[in-house]
């Protein structure tokens, strides 16, 4: 989440005057994260997230996000879903931007997880793989592999302001993946975004997950991978080998992980860090200093990157098959 538009208290209310949920009472921007606009609202009829959505966002991937969170919903998960107008539209536009109203997700997200909160990560993400599976949309990965390489040509020579010698080390790593990236494991609609900001907990136990705007159709693994990198390492850089293990475990509790996606998954860790760490050095080069976006330092996923590099099976990460 972020802000990159500003709104008005005027347009705002008469965006609201489509909904039934009663006047505007108070809004703020919320800073974190990095893709879309996004303001706690509070009305008359209860607090709401107003999102607007931003132009790296692609108006005809729109559905597929909107419609995922129903289906989801639909079938027992707990995630935001889009408020309704009168007219029947989960869409409208404000402030020259597509926007959406969706209901609030009571919790908090943890700045420290431990690893009984890993496990459930774990067996949340296996469930919404499963409960994903019979989504009729598909939309492909945007940020897949196929797409890492534009995002280390927007860097340029300015890479290296971050550290000596970076252009070339991830020129080296990219052809690597390019080269070597899996093909035939098992695929299907990820949430490729899933942070500890993006789940929530409430008395202790996992309440929910947010932010859907990278879900896309690739390999199911890759999405655990992404997950290990985001929830399993300490503030110092340092690989938490219970967490991970925890995270795993509480995965193959819920869906079962095949040999060949076990072997793979050192492989698609190096691969999650390395997008993490592109998107966040683009940002980091390219978002204005004076914008209202928490830009987040590129320099923790390139630890995180020559970690994975190191790894020669999935027993460094504590897990044996």
């Amino acid at each position: 989440m972020a802000v990159y538009t500003d709104v008005g208290e005027a347009e705002l209310a008469g965006f609201l005057g489509r909904y039934d949920c009663g006047p505007l009472l108070s809004y703020k921007g919320i800073a974190e994260g990095v893709e879309n606009s996004n303001f706690l609202l509070r009305a008359g009829g209860g607090t709401f997230i107003l999102t607007l959505y931003e132009k790296r966002v692609d108006r005809d991937d729109l559905p597929f996000f909107v419609g995922l969170m129903r289906h989801l919903a639909s079938r027992g998960l707990n995630c935001p879903q889009p408020v309704v107008t009168r007219d029947g539209e989960t869409l409208g536009e404000l402030a020259g931007r597509p926007a959406a109203l969706f209901t609030f997700l009571e919790g908090m997200w943890s700045r420290r997880p431990h690893a009984d909160q890993c496990r459930e990560v774990g067996v949340a993400l296996a469930q919404l793989h499963d409960l994903a599976s019979d989504f009729d949309l598909r939309r492909p990965n945007a940020l897949g592999v196929a797409g890492w390489r534009q995002l280390l040509d927007g860097c340029g020579p300015r890479a290296d302001d971050v550290e000596d010698g970076l252009r070339d080390e991830l020129d080296a790593e990219l052809r690597f993946l390019e080269e070597n990236w899996p093909k035939g494991l098992p695929a299907g609609v990820i949430h490729a975004d899933l942070f500890p900001d993006n789940v929530f907990f409430l008395s202790g136990e996992l309440s929910g997950l947010i932010d859907f705007y990278f879900a896309c159709n690739d390999i199911l693994a890759y999405d655990l991978a992404i997950c290990l990198c985001a929830w399993c390492f300490e503030q110092d850089g340092a690989y938490n080998v219970t967490k991970g293990r925890a995270l795993i475990e509480g995965y193959r509790s819920a869906r079962v992980l095949s040999a060949a996606e076990l072997a793979a998954l050192p492989l698609l860790a190096r691969g999650a860090a390395l997008r993490f760490l592109l998107t966040r050095l683009y940002d980091w080069i390219h978002v204005p200093a004076n914008s209202f976006v928490t830009k987040k330092d590129p320099k923790e996923y390139l630890r995180k990157s020559r970690f994975h590099r190191s790894v020669r099976s999935i027993a460094d990460y504590g897990v044996h098959e």
